[in-house]
């Protein structure tokens, strides 16, 4: 008798103290982000995911739980031995007067509940500054420097945990790429228009995208034609010449099978020399681009297909034209993505990417003359299912060749040749992989995955890799990593912005794969604080290179060297980082971090040149009532660093760089179905002095643009429209 009362009382009791989980859409069926859910007249609550989704703890002082979000009607519904997910639905406000009762939306959502750490940049975020393509998206984001590569040829960089863009994974849609020869003017290549998100990731991530990732990874997602806009364009233009048009449309043909076309056109038609040096502060870049993507929908089949075409010119140097750097791009890309599930109950499916391109490249940097190519094409198949409630397997099969194709050239002044240097390369990459899931009601996620790959030049490898997280509280997160990344040295393709100088390259024979080991803890916060939430971040994370190429500039101001690693390389990073609605409208970002990146350098462990030694941020951004108005602005306070080692018997240059404040603003005026915004870049001005060494005689030995640690242009003014008509 007593185990029979027993068994009732334990289900009751696991009743009581189980979680709350559910899903919050509009009446469409789409998801939700930021809605605020909280037990009534109690300051327990929560907000739901990028996903709609939430948990909550059952409360024993209210059986009410509130679903509030300004832009849509609210609800309030009575839970009480609730055993099944809730679906709500939530009504959108009624336009008054044609203008809506709208709350601001997050510019970056952080899901909670997630075992990565991982932050999505939203079209809000990206809408806070120019953003005219993928590498000003990340103004205002304090985990991802962008800086110019040099200072003629308009080449930018991004830098995560201290280490350069070429220790990130970069992702379009999931899908490797920006690999290679692209590297270097990738990140130009995406239109900011053109994006519905970029997702960060912090740590060696998952090893379904493959074994490339030693520093996080960086996921673009562009604007999809069963969701975006019906059409959409906007139009920008800056003092500093540079006007660009963006227009993008979807349809649905029928429901299941919806088209779309994403189109972009720009031109920097001025030569600029603020400096008075004689030559051109930017390169002149003009680019046309465009996308046509498919989507087809059926109960249990989805099917994408997606092709791309770009063409761009850079045209710099000397204001004279004795001294020109011109660069021709063409790059076309396709991707297909199917997948069929097979038990919706159980989320049993199967998905295959197949993606490829062809990248050509042809540049003239005075008398060096660089041609290159690169053709890629890559397979992922998918297997995916949940063993049980908390319990989730992937698995798969993956597949990747890429062919390189390159040489440069170096010419007399009077047209003969003084060296070739051909590289030929192909690489061929086979692998499996594996990973694992286990949830145990989001308080304890485990996410085990392993690899292993085939490389047809350096053998066979294994990556494996571990994710954990903890919530002992609802106001504290902990998330744990550790994992290994690898990635094939291609040496001229990812720094040919170094024949923007006289510096000879000198690639040693026989570059060895590199190899990292990352690891990282991160501590997130959640505050109740004045009825609102303050939400606070600490991370620390250390990046161990067993192998590496070293970029040496320092061993002779006339080369720049690659080699393996002998010795020590690694990447200290501290970051903290404070977020919260100050007031209602008003939300405001704090951030530092610390860096300590150093290299063994000619038999010497050193600090690593041009990298910042810290950074902090600060950004404000206001939007008026009614979202009539919107303010924003930027602060980054960038610090000092190490400059590579200048000829001890003439230098030309110091051997530190100073900590230097960009600021940035933006005001936007909101209308039905537009929007204008007019802003600022580097309000201040500020320049680094003498960015190219030698400027006078390009031909010189001593001419180098490559020693950039700060702004190479001062202030720029920009204006520009947007207009869409939503679905």
């Amino acid at each position: 008798m007593q185990r029979i009362l027993f068994i009732p009382l334990l289900f009751l009791s696991v009743l009581l103290y189980a979680d709350i989980t559910g899903k919050v859409t509009d009446t469409k069926g789409e998801p939700i982000p930021g809605v605020n859910i909280f037990w009534l007249n109690t300051p327990s609550g929560t907000v739901s995911d990028v996903d709609g989704t939430f948990k909550i703890t059952r409360s024993n002082q209210s059986k009410q739980l509130v679903f509030s979000n300004v832009a849509f009607q609210g609800d309030t519904i009575y839970v009480e031995n609730l055993t099944e997910p809730l679906h709500i639905k939530l009504n959108e406000v009624i336009e008054l007067q044609e203008v809506s009762v709208v709350q601001k939306s997050p510019g970056v959502v952080k899901p909670r509940f997630a075992v990565l750490q991982t932050e999505k940049i939203t079209v809000d975020e990206l809408c806070k500054a120019a953003c005219c393509n993928l590498s000003e998206s990340f103004e205002t984001n304090p985990s991802v420097d962008v800086s110019y590569s040099d200072a003629a040829t308009g080449a930018k960089q991004i830098k995560m945990l201290g280490l350069p863009g070429t220790y990130v994974q970069m992702l379009t849609e999931n899908i490797p790429n920006l690999r290679g020869i692209s590297s270097v003017y990738g990140l130009g290549f995406i239109p900011g228009p053109w994006m519905e998100g970029i997702q960060v990731s912090k740590g060696t991530g998952s090893v379904i995208n493959g074994y490339e990732a030693v520093t996080g990874q960086i996921n673009v997602e562009y604007k999809k034609p069963q969701t975006s806009e019906i059409v959409a364009a906007n139009v920008f233009a800056s003092d500093a010449g540079r006007v660009e048009a963006n227009v993008n449309a979807g349809i649905k043909l029928t429901p299941e099978l919806s088209t779309g076309v994403l189109m972009h056109a720009s031109d920097e038609f001025m030569s600029l020399d603020d400096n008075g040096d004689g030559y051109m502060d930017m390169p002149m870049i003009k680019q046309l681009n465009f996308i046509n993507r498919w989507y087809y929908r059926s109960q249990r089949f989805v099917s994408q297909a997606f092709v791309r075409a770009l063409s761009e010119n850079r045209m710099g140097g000397t204001v004279d034209g004795n001294y020109m750097i011109d660069i021709d791009t063409k790059r076309y890309e396709f991707f297909v993505k199917n997948g069929y599930v097979f038990n919706p109950a159980k989320e049993t499916s199967v998905g295959l990417i197949l993606s490829g391109s062809i990248h050509d490249q042809q540049a003239h940097y005075g008398l060096k003359h660089y041609v290159g190519s690169q053709d890629n094409f890559y397979a992922n198949l998918i297997f995916q299912t949940n063993l049980d409630e908390h319990q989730k397997l992937s698995a798969g099969l993956s597949f990747n060749h890429d062919v390189f194709d390159e040489s440069v050239r170096v010419m007399n002044p009077d047209q003969t040749e003084n060296s070739f240097l051909p590289v030929y390369k192909k690489e061929t990459v086979p692998g499996a992989f594996a990973e694992y899931t286990l949830n145990l009601h989001d308080k304890f996620i485990a996410l085990a995955g392993l690899r292993a790959d085939y490389h047809n030049i350096y053998g066979a490898f294994v990556t494996p890799r571990l994710h954990l997280k903890y919530v002992p509280a609802d106001f504290l997160h902990i998330r744990t990593t550790m994992g290994k990344g690898y990635r094939s040295p291609n040496m001229l393709a990812e720094n040919n912005f170094y024949l923007a100088s006289n510096r000879t390259l000198v690639l040693d024979n026989n570059l060895k794969m590199e190899e990292a080991w990352n690891y990282g803890v991160s501590l997130q916060s959640y505050i109740p604080l004045f009825s609102r939430e303050l939400a606070l971040s600490a991370e620390w994370y250390y990046t161990d290179f067993r192998q590496q190429v070293v970029t040496d500039v320092d061993s002779d101001v006339h080369q720049v060297h690659f080699y393996n690693l002998n010795g020590k390389s690694f990447a200290h990073s501290v970051q903290f980082e404070a977020n919260m609605e100050v007031v209602k409208g008003l939300t405001m970002t704090l951030a530092h971090r610390f860096n300590d990146v150093q290299s063994t350098i000619g038999g010497v462990l050193r600090e690593k040149p041009l990298t910042n030694r810290y950074k902090s941020l600060a950004t404000a951004s206001y939007q008026t009532p009614l979202k009539k108005w919107q303010f924003d602005f930027t602060a980054q306070f960038n610090g000092g660093g190490r400059m590579p080692d200048p000829d001890p018997v003439n230098p030309l240059w110091n051997t530190e760089f100073p900590a230097y404040t960009i600021l940035n603003a933006q005001i936007t005026k909101y209308f039905r179905t537009w929007s204008v915004y007019a802003g600022s870049e580097n309000l201040t001005g500020f320049v680094q002095d003498n960015p190219i060494i030698d400027v006078s005689d390009p031909f010189s030995n001593d001419f180098d643009a490559t020693n950039v640690w700060g702004p190479t242009h001062g202030r720029k003014l920009y204006i520009g429209l947007r207009w869409a008509i939503d679905r």
